[in-house]
């Protein structure tokens, strides 16, 4: 199936989730507070729709690519769940922040605060703790992937 037909195809099935009926309101977001994040930054479009193996660096340079071109960056954390970031070290710039292009499938530490909503989380990260680089050498296993087709 050819990649537009993919997105939208997508991006059709998502759409009940961003736009919920009139009358219905979604419950506020609540607050886990301060917290320490370790895991692999990550591009979200690639991980959700596993069109190409979406982690370490098999999947580098996609990555700066996704997260270039405006695709909300997030940690892989260990724990498996997944934090798109809203802000990264006090910076105004959700996406496109050039320090989050920089970070693309580094696993890194990071504090901030957590906030959940509807089944997501997000992450206000305020300070990189620490940047380990890729250490997520996943070319070997799948060498590196081709950006669309």
């Amino acid at each position: 199936m050819p990649i537009r037909t993919t997105f939208f195809a997508l991006m059709a099935a998502a759409l009940p989730w961003f736009a919920a009926p009139a009358g219905l309101h979604a419950a506020p977001a609540t607050t886990a507070g301060q917290v320490t994040v370790t895991g692999e930054v990550i591009d979200s479009w690639c991980y959700l729709t596993e069109i190409m193996y979406p982690l370490g660096t098999a999947h580098h340079q996609c990555a700066v690519w996704c997260a270039a071109g405006g695709v909300p960056v997030g940690i892989l954390a260990e724990d498996g769940t997944v934090y798109i970031l809203l802000s990264f070290e006090g910076s105004g710039r959700s996406v496109s922040d050039p320090a989050l292009i920089d970070l693309q499938t580094h696993r890194v530490t990071v504090e901030g605060r957590a906030f959940a909503r509807d089944g997501m989380t997000y992450l206000v990260a305020d300070r990189l703790v620490e940047d380990r680089g890729i250490v997520n050498l996943t070319h070997d296993e799948y060498g590196i992937q081709p950006f669309g087709e």
